[in-house]
């Protein structure tokens, strides 16, 4: 399950439009899509949603991806229809917010899967988030499939070595998991440690305002992209808001 999210999550770089878009356009069109997820109330609007989503996830060639974590979401989905329900709400109201919730979770991941670490830093430091907050943000999002690799391949260890995770009650699973948390702890101790001497070596904080290699600049692939999104946006939340 968690190898999914992870697949869902994590950026792989290919030759696509979407791809190459300006980071600050990519993340323009995840927070249209957020907001058309949330404003839309009936099952026309969920529809045109989904369209919407599916179109650049299929530009960029990761809708296959985004159909797994849509999928991973579906347990979560029967989980608040069941609330809803559980509360008083109709089971149409209930299905509409569990796609909703689907949606959501997929249109961040359309961001995230098409946007590297590297350009998700260029956008937090061109928003002026201080400098601090934008190297542990942009570092913890590196080093999540890093410490997936290094999960899987404890845990292949402790298996070899006669270690049996998935058997056995809630609790002597848990215990199960105490040899795989331990090297696991050590290993990220290990390596934040080696961060940090990296870090020290090449000066990190010596100097106020360091100046940046690259600055994020608009090309005309991005211009013509917002002059498709910008427009289109308000025409359909007007559509979304006024006519259906």
């Amino acid at each position: 399950m968690a190898q999914v999210l992870l697949e869902g999550l994590k950026f792989r770089y290919q030759r696509s439009l979407i791809h190459d878009l300006d980071p600050r356009v990519k993340l323009l069109l995840t927070a249209l899509l957020f907001v058309f997820s949330l404003i839309g109330s009936n099952f026309y609007e969920e529809v045109i949603t989904f369209s919407l989503i599916a179109i650049p996830a299929s530009i960029a060639r990761v809708l296959r991806r985004l159909l797994r974590l849509m999928v991973f979401a579906v347990p979560f989905s029967i989980l608040i229809i069941l609330l809803n329900i559980w509360g008083g709400g109709t089971l149409l109201r209930s299905l509409v917010i569990a796609v909703r919730f689907i949606e959501i979770v997929s249109s961040t991941s359309l961001f995230f899967v098409t946007t590297s670490p590297d350009e998700l830093e260029y956008v937090l430091r061109w928003f002026r988030f201080p400098r601090d907050f934008v190297f542990a943000f942009a570092t913890s999002i590196r080093f999540v499939p890093v410490m997936m690799i290094d999960l899987n391949q404890i845990i292949d260890a402790q298996k070899s070595r006669g270690l049996e995770i998935e058997k056995g009650g809630p609790i002597k699973r848990i215990r199960n998991l105490i040899p795989v948390l331990v090297p696991l702890i050590v290993t990220a101790l290990v390596r934040s440690g080696e961060l940090a001497e990296a870090m020290e070596a090449r000066g990190y904080g010596a100097v106020k305002k360091p100046t940046s290699l690259f600055t994020l600049k608009l090309q005309s692939r991005d211009l013509m992209a917002l002059c498709i999104i910008v427009p289109g946006s308000v025409a359909l939340i007007f559509l979304y808001l006024f006519m259906l």
